[in-house]
């Protein structure tokens, strides 16, 4: 889309809705993103480079006769240009309502603060110095990053809404080889403001020291431990069983459970609009965010929905219509998931389990939204006694995500953020291991 007289970023949103209705649309949306990125790598235990990334990329979505069109563009734009590749597109598809927000103009504080390069590169020494002075042999690599991200919805009904994020995160990997026998534990962060290089080094302290002796896995139906880090695995079929879009195709199994037990009783699951570093002002539709309650003590409460989930189900719009992409249409999606967890460490955790398997890494996605799933594993430990004796090897774990949340055992209080998930560890019962004995 080359122009000599492409617009100013700033002015570039409100030229398309106007060339879009100057064209025959009837309504029109704009979404823009801009980001500017700063990773930090370390590499066999050093400082290996610095680089500064940026993107832009600005979304058209319009109506005409009332066909839907979308188009995507990256960088400088050719508004003109733009509008009518959007037009074409339009003509391919059936016509829909359109799902527009209208006159509003609310003003979003910025969210995060950024941090100097220099405290980057101080915490990712630092981290990498605490893991190789309890573990000299080791070599740990990493990537400490600071993210500024803009996005801006503007519409033809009046809608105007943007929001600055500044978002820090980190990941470091710890590669241990004894002989023919290769250890790797990784873990990270993702913060607003600030991170912490001392907790992300003893996490992977504490993995190294009881990795240190191999033992024999399990075998049958022994308590599962799946740590904070690999717990995602089952809210991730959780979370597509409550999506709007999956309860209107009949595929979710909860479709017909609102307001019944869904999971054991001491399970609370929510979404928070100003919690954590996933949290933002509005979803891609403009709609405000907001808290909700899906799974109270055990029983749903709510699904979430997009603008169109949401009227099919005369429920309306929940604040969840995210895009995957820039290229795609909003669909149903979580900014943030939170479990509510108990009190005590991962150490009394394990304790309370007495015998059985620590999940923490896994080789392989988790189930489909039918609960069933099959994993092996990547980084697990055998409990004896309420004790780490030591890592196992060659194991799998297979079950079904819904009958295993109905046989929650325990939460712990060591809720960390894994994505955009807010979970602690926990004890599930009912599920499979199948284990090598050595």
């Amino acid at each position: 889309m080359g122009s000599d007289n492409l617009p100013p970023p700033e002015t570039l949103a409100e030229q398309l809705l106007s060339v879009a209705l100057k064209s025959g649309a009837q309504a029109a949306e704009v979404y823009q993103s801009r980001s500017v990125s700063r990773p930090i790598f370390f590499e066999a235990n050093r400082l290996k480079q610095l680089e500064s990334t940026q993107s832009e990329g600005t979304t058209l979505r319009l109506w005409r006769d009332g066909r839907p069109g979308l188009t995507v563009a990256f960088g400088a734009v050719d508004p003109q240009a733009m509008v009518e590749k959007a037009i074409s597109l339009s003509q391919l598809n059936a016509p829909e309502p359109v799902e527009l927000g209208s006159n509003s103009k609310p003003v979003y504080p910025d969210l995060g603060k950024s941090v100097p390069l220099e405290v980057l590169i101080d915490w990712g020494k630092q981290a990498i110095t605490m893991v190789r002075d309890a573990n000299p042999e080791v070599l740990c690599s990493a990537e400490w990053d600071s993210e500024v991200e803009t996005t801006r919805l503007v519409n033809t009904e009046g809608l105007d809404c943007y929001y600055t994020d500044t978002t820090l995160s980190c990941y470091m990997s710890a590669e241990w080889i004894r002989g023919e026998d290769f250890l790797s534990v990784s873990d990270g962060q993702t913060q607003r403001n600030i991170l912490h290089p001392e907790k992300l080094a003893h996490q992977i302290i504490q993995r190294l020291a009881w990795a240190k002796a191999n033992v024999a896995s399990p075998n049958g139906r022994v308590p599962v431990l799946f740590t904070s880090k690999a717990a995602d695995m089952l809210w991730g079929t959780v979370q597509a069983a409550l999506n709007g879009k999956r309860v209107l195709e009949g595929a979710s199994p909860w479709a017909e459970r609102l307001g019944k037990p869904v999971t054991a009783p001491t399970l609370t699951l929510y979404q928070d609009s100003h919690a954590g570093p996933y949290s933002c002002p509005f979803d891609d539709e403009g709609t405000p965010t907001h808290p909700l309650v899906f799974i109270e003590n055990g029983i749903l409460r709510h699904f979430y929905c997009d603008r169109t989930t949401g009227r099919l189900l005369n429920t309306g719009s929940t604040g969840n219509g995210f895009r995957p992409s820039l290229g795609s249409y909003p669909t149903p999606g979580l900014f943030n998931l939170l479990i509510q967890g108990a009190s005590g460490s991962l150490e009394d955790l394990i304790k309370h389990m007495g015998d059985g398997l620590i999940v923490d890494q896994m080789l392989g996605g988790g189930g489909s939204i039918s609960g069933d799933f099959s994993i092996n594993v990547d980084l697990g430990y055998r409990v004896q006694n309420g004790q780490v004796i030591g890592r196992i090897k060659d194991t799998m774990v297979a079950g079904n995500v819904y009958t295993a949340l109905k046989q929650l055992v325990a939460l712990g209080g060591d809720a960390d953020w894994n994505g955009s998930c807010y979970t602690p560890s926990l004890i599930v019962e009912g599920l499979s291991i199948t284990g090598k004995q050595s």
